[in-house]
């Protein structure tokens, strides 16, 4: 999961080609585990992290900064260490073991193509079609502008809404299909720290909707008491 390539093994109504032109969720009734407990919410893992940062300290816009330069170098950063992250578990996340792309309380993610179609597709391609999505945003110099001079788009913002709704659903598909085989891996920690630095940089900077953090808003809720 979470590679910009594509997957042999998907198959066939995942070789359909879509554009995230409309990025949408539905509650179908289904998910990949049928897990009863959300072990992600144990006091022994949710106060693990990685460092003790003040993580307010890292989200807020620096003086002097421009808004829309602050956004797209943590756009950058984001994407470079929630890739790595799910790239660690992509092993366990096959077009079989995922059928859907699953978020907590029975949440499916599906893509709606440029005809208004939507489309239901393993995890590994659903996060497969986020994560090349956002790679040619970051790279193209239209949107994401590295030469001095140059000006963000207009609409910017919104862009990096959606970018941010994909991140969200890429951790929250791991915490809810893959978290055993995170903590197997003792990947927990990096995990928790990198998801209380996203959603606090999301509510800093008016990247997510209340609707849009609902299905992990209890974990964001115990992380937060951790300090």
């Amino acid at each position: 999961m979470g590679g910009c390539h594509s997957y042999p093994s998907a198959t066939k109504a995942d070789s359909k080609t879509v554009q995230p032109s409309d990025i949408s969720s539905e509650k179908l009734g289904i998910n990949n585990n049928n897990l009863e407990e959300r072990p992600y919410l144990q006091q022994q893992y949710v106060s693990q992290r990685i460092t003790h940062t003040d993580v307010f300290a890292l989200t807020a816009l620096p003086p002097g900064v421009d808004q829309a330069e602050w956004l797209a170098s943590n756009t950058v950063a984001f994407f470079k260490h929630i890739n790595l992250f799910s790239s660690a578990l992509s092993e366990f996340c096959t077009p079989s073991t995922c059928p859907t792309a699953c978020g907590p309380g029975n949440t499916v993610y599906v893509w709606t193509d440029d005809h208004g179609r939507k489309l239901k597709c393993s995890a590994p391609l659903y996060f497969d079609y986020a994560m090349s999505y956002i790679q040619e945003l970051l790279t193209d110099e239209d949107v994401f502008p590295t030469k001095a001079g140059s000006v963000f788009p207009p609409g910017f913002i919104f862009l990096v809404q959606k970018v941010f709704l994909l991140f969200f659903r890429t951790l929250a598909h791991i915490y809810w299909s893959h978290y055993r085989e995170t903590l197997a891996l003792g990947l927990h920690p990096h995990l928790n720290t990198l998801f209380t630095h996203l959603t606090l940089f999301c509510q800093q900077h008016g990247l997510l909707e209340p609707e849009d953090t609902e299905p992990l808003q209890d974990l964001i809720t115990a992380l937060r008491q951790q300090g």
